[in-house]
């Protein structure tokens, strides 16, 4: 089954939609606010169109076949968030048509979820 699964996230990243050739640009080699994506990343027995390890998060795309599968999608969230991730989803139209809107989402759920750096402490001799 996983390399079913393995076979399965390959033959996905091989043959991506438009909108996510559109985000993966956006998302790829840290160039969204530093963090590492993977794209049709096997989790479990799901695969997670985009995935950020480091802060737990699965976002994924689309299309109008989906409104068929919303239950099996419900099931599916609910497996990921059992695992530990938050699960973000956008319409395919959105991505293409409204990239800058969809990026702005993800950067503020970022900057909601991820802890602030601590303030440096003071060094010897300075404040009071």
């Amino acid at each position: 089954m996983d390399e079913l699964i393995r076979a399965r996230a390959r033959a996905l990243r091989r043959d991506m939609t438009d909108a996510e050739r559109c985000l993966w640009y956006q998302l790829r080699a840290h160039r969204f606010m530093g963090l590492k994506f993977k794209r049709q990343k096997p989790l479990g027995h799901y695969i997670a169109d985009f995935v950020c390890l480091e802060i737990g998060l699965v976002v994924e795309l689309d299309g109008g076949q989906r409104l068929e599968q919303s239950a099996y999608d419900r099931q599916r969230d609910d497996w990921l968030r059992g695992q530990g991730f938050e699960v973000l989803r956008f319409w395919n139209h959105e991505v293409l048509l409204q990239t800058d809107a969809v990026l702005e989402l993800l950067r503020l759920w970022v900057e909601h979820k991820r802890p602030s750096p601590p303030a440096p402490l003071p060094q010897a001799g300075e404040g009071s």
